[in-house]
């Protein structure tokens, strides 16, 4: 049966999901979470206060690494609703499905976000922590700007690059003391200048000094 009126409703994704089209267009509202999508072959991420508009037909994949949370609205096909857009949309829209549609036409385009690979970025850090990894470099292999990486990596672990770096460090240092390794030969593996500034990097992080970790 065709679509005649707006239907809304929460869904909860996780996992990847396969490409479909459906004969309604279909608006997406963040709520909780990210949404990553693929449409027609073009990549878009929903994410609270943005909301990405699907056109009857366009067919469309989707994947949630974690679980996310989306308001969706399944509409008949509509002007308002003819192109893939992501916008930009106030969250005190949502609760009036009325409103939410008459809104599109007044909501700013929001740019297409690239998601962060944080297990690639990870392992190529993980490969190489006896080497300098200034943020521009991160964000160069992360495919970002350097504002873009920080906020990022915020979002995901609550660290600027660089505490996350330093934690990553620091991790394999403990490692490496515990196996036996001294500090000179921790320091030069995990990129510290020497024994004594990797001591004072675990005394002050972690409030444990390379004799402890020994034992």
């Amino acid at each position: 049966m065709p679509l005649l009126h707006p239907e809304a409703s929460q869904r909860r994704y996780r996992g990847d999901y396969a490409a479909h089209a459906h004969e309604h267009a279909q608006l997406l509202f963040g709520l909780q979470g990210a949404l990553e999508l693929e449409i027609d072959g073009r990549a878009a991420r929903v994410e609270p206060g943005v909301a990405l508009i699907v056109p009857a037909g366009a067919a469309h994949g989707y994947q949630a690494r974690r679980d996310a949370l989306a308001l969706v609205v399944d509409a008949p096909p509509q002007r308002a609703l003819e192109r893939v857009r992501l916008l930009a949309l106030d969250a005190r829209l949502t609760p009036d499905l009325g409103a939410l549609l008459q809104g599109l036409a007044a909501a700013p385009r929001v740019l297409p976000r690239r998601a962060l690979d944080l297990p690639l970025l990870a392992a190529a850090v993980e490969a190489a922590l006896h080497e300098a990894w200034p943020t521009a470099r991160l964000a160069a292999l992360a495919a970002m700007s350097v504002p873009r990486l920080h906020a990022r990596l915020l979002q995901h672990t609550g660290l600027t690059p660089q505490a996350w770096l330093r934690r990553r460090r620091l991790d394999r240092a403990q490692a490496l003391l515990a196996a036996g390794l001294t500090l000179d030969a921790a320091a030069l593996q995990v990129g510290y200048a020497g024994a004594s500034a990797l001591a004072f990097a675990l005394r002050r992080e972690r409030g444990v000094g390379a004799r402890a970790l020994r034992r």
